[in-house]
Parts: C-alpha cells; structure tokens; sequence
C-alpha cells in the first residue's frame, strides 16, 4: 500500500477513537466510530484475497448495523430527555439498546459469531489492529454509559463472554480464531468488573492490549498461521518460541506472569462485592481458556515437526522485520506481576 494512503488511513483511525474518546455527546460519539470504521476497511480488504474481501464485507455490515443501533437508541434518547448527552441516559430501553450494539461492536457473546470468521480472513497485522485499537472507542462508550445500564444485562454479557471464548477455542487448530476467541473471553473479564470498579477494567485492557500484541507480533514474526507450522518454529529461534510459550501462558492467566494480575483483582473485586459464586464461574470458565493456551504451548515446545531440521542452518537469512515492539510487549507481557502492588495502589 502507498505510504501517503497508509499514513492517512493510520491517523483517521487515531482521529475516530480520539474523537469518540473527547466527546460527551451522542452524535459526536457516533461520527468517531463511524471514522473508524471507515478507516480500517481498506487496510483490511489491502490484500485483495476473497477471503479478505468476504471478512470486509462481514465487519462492514456488523459495524454499520452497530452504528445504526446506536444512532437510533441516542435519537430515542434524545426524544425522550431532550438532551444529547452521554451521561443522561434515564430510559431503559435506549440504554438496552446502546449496549447491544456496543456489545456487538467490541464481539461480545451473544453478539460475537462474527469477529472469529473477520479475524480469520485478515492478515496478522490488520488482525492485531482489529483486536487492540478498534475496541479502544466502543470500550470508552460502555465504560461512560455504565451506570445507566441494568446491572444483570452487564453480568450476563461478561459471563457469557468468558464461557463462550472459553468453549469456542477449545476445537480450533487456526491461530486467528483461537486469538479471536482469546478477545472475547478477555473482553468478558472486563465487562464483568465494570459496574464494581472501572479502573481494574482499564488495567485489564491495557494488560490485554500488551499480551495480544505480544502474541500477534510473535506470529508475525514466525509466519505462523495454524497450529501445525507452530511445531517448525522452534529450531529457526529458539528464544523467540520460548517467549512466545510464555506469553500464551500469560494469556491464560497464569502466575508468576502478568496475565495473572488483572484477573487476580478482577476475582478479588467480585469476592469483596459478596459474589462468590460468579467469581468462581469465571475462574472456572478461565481454565477453559487455559487449555487451548497450554495446547499452542505443547505444540510449539514439546512436539517436533517431522519437517524441521535438527540443527539451526547456517545460512538462513536474518529477519528484516522491525523487533522493538515486540520485545517490548514482550517484556510487559511477562514481567509486570512484581509491579502489582505499586499498580494497585495507582488504581
């Protein structure tokens, strides 16, 4: 793609989440998105493959009857309280219907189907767009409008979340699907905490944006697409497969890693609010996530491909691929659980 083009599309992007983030009124809010959206489709469709073509086409329609939703519930809104702003939203069917379609922006379950078979059709780089940057603005929006939403509606939706990205991972053998699952199991944890403590919902997004990237970039940097080519990756950079273990581990939650944080304080939060059985569904339905993390883990550390050479060739030729993001979200990725007290005192 032209360079001039990618650097307009790249700063629409900024500017829709930018402006959605800014704004307190509903249809300043739905102009943010809808620049977004705008922006992200031919960086998705770039590749001219049917399979981009058919997941532009999908996300394009999705997104635009999200936007629809939402245009109408503020127009309702607005009808009734005669007032735009975001934080007036005293009627319960157009809260009702503004969750819906934020939910059904971000692919939360019921209204997820769409995000494993979009993520599918895109290449890794578009896919790491996809799954961080574009739930920035939506994500802004549910935490802003919270309080007006039923606080049961929020429940169900993350609950349903995590046990859906759970469940719908477990038989994946293509990497995207399984990152796409990942989302909205990750989104569910988020969406669950909301209405209880906004500022751990934050610091699960941040620890998820760094740990997908993490994941994304290593893929990237593998050329992996499917559990199969996973197996290859080990003699070609060994340090990288290594990492790469870890940050699926982190992923999943698993302790001494960063992962472990957010969903720690997420279980200790609903604990504190006298919901000790939610908090155990969720951390239930966390294992189930966990399963396919350590499968991709068990593929790429324990099994050997029957095409890989047993020794590292001499003359293979060096990455061109610029590594510092990816040693970064590494990093953050695998090393931020000392820092949990020093986080928690911030939130």
């Amino acid at each position: 793609m032209n360079p001039y083009v990618l650097t307009a599309l790249l700063s629409s992007l900024g500017l829709g989440t930018t402006l959605t983030f800014a704004s307190s009124h509903w249809l300043l809010a739905w102009m943010g998105l809808e620049i977004n959206t705008l922006a992200i489709i031919p960086l998705m469709a770039q590749h001219h493959h049917p399979r981009a073509v058919e997941a532009t086409t999908k996300y394009f329609l999705t997104q635009a009857a999200a936007a629809a939703m939402i245009l109408f519930a503020s127009t309702t809104n607005a009808w009734l309280t005669g007032g735009w702003d975001m934080n007036d939203m005293s009627s319960p069917i157009a809260s009702a219907m503004v969750i819906a379609a934020l939910a059904l922006k971000i692919g939360l379950a019921p209204m997820h189907f769409w995000m494993p078979e979009v993520l599918q059709g895109l290449d890794l780089l578009t896919g790491l767009i996809l799954s961080t940057w574009q739930k920035l603005a939506p994500l802004a929006l549910i935490v802003q409008t919270a309080q007006a939403i039923d606080p049961l509606l929020l429940t169900t939706l993350g609950l349903m979340s995590t046990l859906v990205g759970g469940w719908g991972g477990l038989n994946q053998t293509q990497l995207r699907k399984i990152l796409a699952y990942s989302s909205i199991a990750h989104m569910g944890w988020m969406i669950i905490v909301l209405q209880y403590a906004p500022q751990l919902t934050l610091l699960a997004l941040l620890m998820y944006i760094f740990m997908t990237s993490s994941a994304f970039l290593t893929l990237k940097a593998s050329s992996s697409t499917k559990i199969g080519t996973l197996a290859t990756i080990w003699s070609k950079s060994p340090i990288l497969t290594t990492a790469a273990a870890l940050v699926l581990l982190s992923l999943g939650g698993l302790p001494p890693l960063t992962g472990f944080m957010p969903k720690w304080l997420i279980l200790q939060e609903l604990a504190k609010q006298g919901l000790p059985l939610l908090a155990t569904v969720m951390a239930l339905a966390a294992l189930l996530s966990l399963y396919f993390y350590l499968r991709l883990c068990y593929a790429m550390t324990l099994t050997i491909s029957p095409h890989t050479n047993t020794f590292i060739t001499p003359w293979r030729v060096q990455t061109t691929q610029f590594s510092f993001p990816l040693a970064l979200s590494t990093v953050v990725a695998l090393g931020l659980l000392p820092m949990a007290p020093a986080i928690v005192m911030l939130v």
